[in-house]
């Protein structure tokens, strides 16, 4: 599939974020919801889509094994966090286990229907980046960075190796860089 493999783009635009989260919540909570918690969370599309409704109903905090890692990860929700689920599973009677079920039920979400998804909205919101799954997590490791959060804890976040991994991982450009030089005047 045409996409898929290239390499993909946090959403840097706050108002595009904003934009996403209106169009998918608008065309269906669960697909919100599946955002909202990507971009708060730096999960791997892997493991939001195995998160059961038991792992986050009246939480708050969520504790799983990553898929990736195999490694025990912990961390609370933020409020838009607990404030979408919540919104979420009072509107919804879902009769899955799963918190992202396919409409087909039996199975949450599949991660190319997850990346559809994600796509179809970014195209409606008019983001030209390359959009994928991954998109959610490196949105989460690029606002982070934005709002001052230092590299090495974001690292740790992430899994990641070194703090140079993690700029590119994030999409720190060259230019933002250079503007720490132009703009210190000190």
């Amino acid at each position: 599939m045409k996409g898929i493999t290239q390499t993909v783009e946090p959403i840097r635009d706050k108002k595009k974020l904003e934009k996403m989260k209106q169009i998918l919540k608008k065309q269906n909570e669960r697909d919100y919801v599946l955002f909202v918690l990507g971009i708060n969370s730096g999960l791997r599309i892997s493991d939001l889509l195995k998160l059961r409704v038991g792992d986050v109903k009246d939480k708050d905090r969520i504790a799983m094994l990553e898929n990736k890692t195999g490694k025990y990860k912990s961390f609370p929700f933020s409020e838009t966090c607990r404030k979408a689920i919540k919104d979420y599973l009072d509107s919804t009677d879902l009769h899955s286990h799963w918190l992202f079920p396919s409409r087909k039920g039996g199975n949450p979400i599949t991660r190319i229907q997850a990346y559809r998804i994600l796509t179809e909205a970014a195209h409606q919101a008019h983001i030209k980046d390359n959009i994928g799954t991954h998109t959610l997590r490196k949105t989460f490791g690029y606002h982070a960075f934005r709002q001052g959060v230092d590299i090495a804890l974001i690292m740790q976040l992430l899994n990641h190796a070194s703090p140079g991994v993690t700029k590119r991982y994030i999409g720190i450009t060259q230019d933002e860089l250079d503007n720490v030089y132009i703009n210190l005047n000190l």
